[in-house]
Formats: structure tokens, C-alpha cells, sequence
């Protein structure tokens, strides 16, 4: 009777210990959530390029987000509000399909996410992306790192690699808090395995019913002196028509 108590008691312990560990799609997905709201809004990104801790650019935008009707992805429409020689151009991003729009000659031309838009910023950088739709989750294991605020964290790692074409990184790496789930650390790379850049997730601030990274800080993969920030502010909840989130569209928006 006592080694059948034993047994039932380990088995129970292995049990719970099971139900109570997370898995790598459960974690990204709760990073995610963080990350972006679960409903349609608007942000302002501004991007500041530093070069050896000297600022060299800087760039705002209007960026509105909706969840799409199949598969929960999101599709973005970025308007160019700063400097003012690009005030009202366009960005699409639809899927992995993206689209720049430029009112002066009033023709869409298809852009690559990969390709950059600002410092160390790519276009796919500004865009809403539930990176659980586009990646596979792996979870490598657990360490201890110091985040963006240069505070010591333990937290999960997950290597992302790409599930489909035309996505903005060919694989991730990925720190997210052990205690609750925020994104703390990313490495980017190429397919070619090169470190692109590195990013670091802080200044979290309650923001649409949650605490979200307002702030990423964005470094070259091989010269650490290039860094970009990009912030995000002015959250609002609002209603996005479908129909903004067409390429026939573009010509037509009409910011409220």
C-alpha cells in the first residue's frame, strides 16, 4: 500500500508539474498579446537614428491596425507624417504583401519588409505583427539577462524560425519574462544566419487595457554604434475599415 501511494503521489507531482510548464507557442503567444492590443487601433511610431550616440534622423508615423477576418493577423496602413518632404506617403501592409504610396506621382510600388526604413528600422519594423502566426516556436530553455533597463530578468528563451515566405526575419531569438510573459530581448537574423540587429523591449506604460513596451531599442548586428529607438504613443481605440487595408484604396485615404 505505501509504494502504491508513492506511486500515485510521484505520478500526480509529474502531472502537475506537466500542466504547470508552458509551452514555447503558449509563451509566444502571451508575448504577443502584450505587445500589441487584441482590437483595432492606431499609434504613433517615432523613429530616432543615433550614429556613436549622435542623433542623425528622425521620422514620425500614423500607424492604423486591425485584426483580418481569417487566420487573426493583423494588416497595417503607415502614414508618413514627419519630416514634412514625406508627409502623406503610404505604406501597406497586407499579409506578407507590402505596398509604398506616394501621393505626388500616385503610384504604389511593392516593397520588401527586409528593406530598411529608417536607422536600423525596417519597414516590416513598423508594421503590427503577431510574430506566432509567421514563426514556429521552439523553447531552448531559461536564463538570466539584463533587459532594457539594464535590470536582471529571468526569462524564456524561444528560437523562432520563419513558416512561411516573405516574412521580415528568416529566424529569432526571442527573451520572454519567466514571471509574466513580456518581451524582453530579440536577436534578428538572415537566412544566411548573420545577426542583423538586436532589440530591446522596455519602458512598459498601461496602454489599452494592458502594460505594453513603449519603447524599442533597435542595434546594428555589426557595429553596435548604430542604434535606433523607436517609440510608440498616442494609443487609441478605434474602428479600421477594411477597406484601408486595400492596395486600390491608397489613392483614396483620407486620414480623420
Amino acid at each position: 500500500m505505501t509504494f502504491i501511494f508513492k506511486l500515485l503521489f510521484t505520478l500526480l507531482v509529474g502531472v502537475g508539474s506537466a500542466w504547470a510548464a508552458p509551452s514555447a507557442e503558449e509563451i509566444l503567444a502571451a508575448s504577443d498579446a502584450i505587445r500589441n492590443p487584441g482590437k483595432s487601433f492606431s499609434v504613433t511610431v517615432t523613429l530616432t537614428e543615433f550614429q556613436a550616440g549622435k542623433q542623425v534622423d528622425t521620422s514620425t508615423l500614423t500607424s492604423y491596425s486591425r485584426t483580418q477576418q481569417q487566420g487573426g493577423d493583423f494588416a497595417s496602413l503607415i502614414r508618413f507624417v514627419l519630416p514634412a518632404r514625406d508627409a502623406g506617403k503610404l505604406m501597406l501592409k497586407n499579409g506578407n504583401d507590402m505596398w509604398f504610396y506616394d501621393p505626388t506621382n500616385k503610384a504604389s510600388v511593392r516593397l520588401s519588409p527586409q528593406q530598411r526604413l529608417l536607422g536600423q528600422a525596417s519597414n516590416g519594423d513598423v508594421a503590427t505583427v503577431n510574430f506566432a502566426k509567421d514563426y514556429k516556436p521552439m523553447l531552448v530553455g531559461e536564463e538570466e539577462i539584463q533587459d532594457g533597463e539594464r535590470r536582471k530578468r529571468m526569462a524564456h528563451k524561444l528560437l523562432l524560425t520563419a513558416v512561411s515566405q516573405g516574412v521580415t526575419y528568416a529566424s529569432i531569438e526571442m527573451w520572454v519574462d519567466a514571471e509574466n510573459n513580456r518581451p524582453l530581448k530579440a536577436r534578428f537574423f538572415a537566412e544566411s544566419t548573420r545577426l542583423l540587429k538586436t532589440a530591446y523591449y522596455r519602458r512598459y506604460q498601461l496602454q489599452l487595457g494592458a502594460e505594453r513596451p513603449t519603447e524599442t531599442v533597435i542595434i546594428d548586428g555589426l557595429n553596435p554604434q548604430s542604434v535606433t529607438i523607436m517609440r510608440l504613443s498616442d494609443y487609441v481605440a478605434r474602428t479600421i475599415p477594411d477597406t484601408w487595408m486595400q492596395r486600390d484604396f491608397l489613392p483614396r485615404f483620407q486620414p480623420d
